[in-house]
């Protein structure tokens, strides 16, 4: 699989997040991702704008999903999105019935293996269960608590290679990835590159990053995207 960019609109604002994915798409953005910050916002609403602004891209509605799987999958492929996600620390009939929602809606689902004790196992789980990617996920509290206890934050490369080589299916890998790292994943063997807090959100605000971020996208689409020229 050719490396994939995506970006992350974790704002709580339809009109910066449509301005963002409008800037970040002509930086050479390859996917939408409606933040979970968003569709807490915007809901169904926030998902629908981003479609009829963007018909041709595809677009990853973060759920994180827990429960009430089909449901939800199935609202919001019917909103417009093209990848939902769903938790590996869900039952695992929820997982089944999103990705049942994913086959009769046409979407496709990614597992999430966030807050897992075994994060290696839970990306085989999601696979397991029918998954079409596994996103490897260190959340933002975890790291924000591990690091204020004075002790090593955790990072999603930590452990990306034993995530990539557990699993058949494309990994993304997300969590506070410095530009450098994010950079670095399709080495790793995770074509999928999210972009989001601290790169390109204000991670404490939700609101867009300061500064040039056209320009600083561009140089990070470019660098990924040459990589599957290599």
């Amino acid at each position: 699989m050719k490396p994939i960019v995506q970006i992350s609109l974790d704002l709580t604002n339809i009109d910066e997040a449509l301005e963002t994915a409008a800037l970040a798409l002509r930086a050479g953005v390859d996917w939408l991702e409606a933040g979970t910050p968003l569709i807490l916002a915007e809901g169904l609403h926030g998902v629908r704008k981003l479609r009829e602004a963007f018909p041709k891209i595809p677009i990853v509605a973060d759920l994180k999903t827990m429960d009430g799987g089909y449901l939800e999958a199935e609202m919001m492929a019917k909103a417009g999105a093209t990848h939902v996600v769903v938790m590996a620390r869900a039952h695992e009939e929820t997982i089944k019935v999103v990705v049942k929602a994913g086959k009769d809606y046409g979407v496709e689902v990614m597992g999430d293996n966030l807050g897992c004790p075994d994060m290696i196992a839970g990306a085989k789980r999601l696979e397991d269960l029918g998954c079409d990617y596994v996103i490897h996920h260190i959340g933002y509290d975890e790291r924000r608590g591990i690091a204020a206890q004075g002790l090593k934050m955790p990072n999603p490369l930590d452990q990306l290679r034993e995530v990539v080589n557990a699993v058949n299916i494309p990994v993304q890998a997300v969590g506070g990835l410095s530009l450098e790292q994010a950079i670095a994943c399709p080495s790793y063997g995770a074509p999928l590159v999210v972009l989001g807090a601290p790169l390109t959100i204000d991670a404490d605000a939700f609101k867009t990053a300061s500064g040039d971020l056209e320009s600083s996208l561009r140089l990070i689409c470019d660098k990924i995207h040459a990589y599957g020229n290599v």
